[in-house]
């Protein structure tokens, strides 16, 4: 496996690589800045874009994954699950929250930044709001827990307790911060795959399934723009609630699946779109999850066609998604070899060859 610091080595080149210069900071104070986190997926990309406007950047985590720290960042070692003393008594201008999912922790570390923080920006998830049968704004209801004490991390409780964190980091910092709600965050460095199996199953050659219609709306966002855009609401100081996804109806599941094959276009790979109803029919529920993809009926129909107009008006754009794609099978590929032996989302090659095989029968048959 690769190690976390090769692993941000790499993510710092490719972001180097298509970086603007960097900003002088004309101010005769330096401004400072405290991401809780930073050293997983966002908070690599949300430090450099930090680092490129001339802030001072602070990190504050266990320092399991970047043992000998981050270049250019001072660390302090701490576990927001109660061991928060290196926090006490400092003073900074902006926090960000990239960690914040159990919210009894995340009203413990609000209450204490917020006398000597200026700012805070949260980092939610459009996981908060309560229903996907319709599509959502900023203004939808979210999610509500039975119990807010509760620790455990799940399918069903994940959302409910991003919105929980949502309402204890709004108490705690009224009038001065942005909630930020990503949907499906991609790019390189995104250890989960559920984005980066499209280009690489395409780069493999052979048949392969793609699910429901190349028509079917998908909603993204490059890690590269979600930083830049965060820090345009850090500096501006924004203030209010912002879906961060692409437009509804911008991305189809056919515009990544037409760029994964052109990724790797001497791969030969043929695609078979198999309809939502068969895969439904021949499948269990929980297979239908095939991110960034998501079923056009029932709870999940409108899924990806979440409203992200404020966001858009405060800045946010995205990239071509063909770069998306060419970046993040890029750095997949640079990875060692065991790792990329281990796809961590995406269909099991078992899996779609086998319903590929019923599809081809049934259609046959008819």
């Amino acid at each position: 496996m690769t190690t976390r610091r090769e692993v941000l080595q790499i993510g710092a080149c490719l972001a180097a690589s298509a970086a603007m210069p960097a900003v002088r900071a004309t101010a005769s104070k330096t401004k400072t800045i405290l991401i809780l986190g930073g050293t997983g997926f966002i908070g690599p990309h949300l430090t450099q874009e930090a680092l490129r406007r001339g802030w001072k950047v602070t990190h504050f985590n266990r320092g399991k994954r970047s043992a000998d720290g981050v270049a250019d960042v001072e660390t302090l070692l701490g576990d927001r699950k109660g061991q928060l003393d290196a926090l006490r008594g400092r003073k900074w201008d902006v926090v960000i929250d990239d960690t914040g999912y159990i919210p009894k922790f995340v009203k413990m570390s609000a209450d204490l930044l917020a006398p000597n923080v200026g700012y805070c920006l949260f980092i939610s998830s459009i996981s908060a709001y309560a229903s996907f049968a319709k599509p959502n704004d900023e203004r939808s209801p979210t999610g509500k827990l039975s119990n807010p004490d509760i620790e455990e991390v799940t399918n069903d409780t994940y959302g409910p307790m991003k919105a929980s964190c949502e309402q204890y980091s709004a108490e705690a910092f009224k009038g001065r911060i942005s909630i930020v709600r990503p949907g499906y965050i991609v790019g390189p460095l995104d250890s989960t795959d559920r984005f980066t199996y499209w280009p690489v199953r395409a780069s493999k050659g052979g048949e392969m399934l793609a699910p429901g219609t190349p028509r079917d709306p998908v909603q993204i966002i490059d890690v590269r723009d979600l930083a830049a855009w965060m820090m345009k609401l850090v500096d501006s100081r924004s203030t209010g609630y912002f879906n961060a996804v692409s437009p509804p109806g911008a991305f189809t599941m056919g515009d990544l699946i037409t760029a994964s094959q052109r990724a790797t276009p001497k791969a030969g790979t043929a695609v078979t779109w198999v309809p939502e109803d068969f895969l439904a029919a021949h499948w269990k529920a929980a297979e239908l999850d095939l991110p960034p993809w998501s079923p056009m009926k029932g709870e999940m129909a409108a899924a990806s066609l979440t409203s992200a107009k404020p966001a858009i008006k405060t800045g946010l754009r995205c990239r071509p998604l063909q770069e998306t794609v060419r970046d993040t099978l890029a750095w997949f590929q640079s990875l060692p070899a065991d790792r990329q032996a281990k796809l961590h989302a995406g269909l099991e090659p078992q899996k779609e060859a086998a319903t590929l095989r019923d599809w081809h029968l049934d259609n046959a048959k008819g």
